[in-house]
């Protein structure tokens, strides 16, 4: 069964969904680049490595719960209270593999473009710091860089969320590219939660000329094959953040679509 919505589905930004959500966006992405690149180029998909704390983590950390196997030591004083004895726990940073799309030159191995698919981590706390430095040190090499924020809510990451964007309006999620030899010259595609996602250019190395990412039919892979909507309970609002606008939208779409609204058998 098709996504209810024309474009992005808001339900898919939930936390524990995205996790799987990116992982497949990222396996399509580079799927629909392929064949328009090769042979002079090739798609690959590469992990850095993020440590996340569990106090800034959206994702669960490995954490060992247990009880003290013998009571710590406290003074005995002729009546005064005994303490409770706590619990412990045992706290382990987060290694997390991110994957993202790099586009090499064949023959010399040259990272020519960099698709990056921001995660809720990447908009928060420690996780943004590290996109942002990561983020930074891409920008200070000849390779060009997408950055694909399907996102609505978290802190400004990608440099055209610090812009001043009229344009659409109600604009929520937003596909930003910077070319290797225009750094001052940000190309963005801005996406309200009611349309459809934009068909976006992937710059290569010049005089090459720009191939073309279907992101509708992208995400239309990848909500069909994830089986979101035997996972998604339609009849319940997202959980995350929605404008009033995009709430009563939401509605509407919904209500006439029955199907949703009275839950997957």
């Amino acid at each position: 069964m098709p996504s209810p919505f024309p474009g992005m589905d808001p339900y898919l930004e939930d936390r524990f969904l995205w996790p799987d959500v990116h992982s497949s966006l990222i396996a399509y992405i580079r799927e629909n680049l392929q064949p328009q690149i090769r042979p002079r180029y090739v798609a690959r998909i590469g992990e850095r490595i993020q440590l996340a704390e569990s106090r800034h983590s959206y994702v669960p950390d490995v954490l060992l719960l247990h009880q003290m196997r013998e009571p710590a030591p406290t003074l005995a004083i002729a009546g005064e209270m005994v303490a409770d004895e706590p619990q412990t726990t045992t706290y382990f940073d987060e290694e997390r593999h991110v994957p993202y799309i790099e586009i090499i030159q064949r023959d010399t191995g040259e990272v020519v473009t960099v698709i990056e698919v921001l995660s809720p981590a990447n908009k928060a706390g420690d996780g943004r710091d590290q996109y942002l430095q990561k983020q930074a040190e891409l920008l200070d090499t000849k390779a060009n860089l997408v950055e694909i924020d399907l996102l609505g809510y978290g802190q400004p990451t990608v440099p055209a969320r610090n812009t001043i964007i009229t344009e659409p309006a109600g604009w929520r999620y937003l596909i930003n590219t910077s070319r290797a030899d225009r750094r001052k010259q940000l190309e963005f595609y801005a996406v309200p939660l009611w349309e459809r996602f934009p068909r976006c250019r992937i710059p290569l190395w010049p005089p090459d000329p720009d191939v073309v990412l279907d992101l509708p039919a992208v995400f239309t892979r990848c909500y069909d094959v994830g089986g979101y909507d035997l996972l998604i309970d339609y009849s319940q609002p997202p959980d995350v953040p929605l404008s009033e606008a995009e709430l009563v939208w939401l509605q509407e779409t919904l209500a006439n679509q029955t199907l949703r609204v009275s839950q997957n058998p």
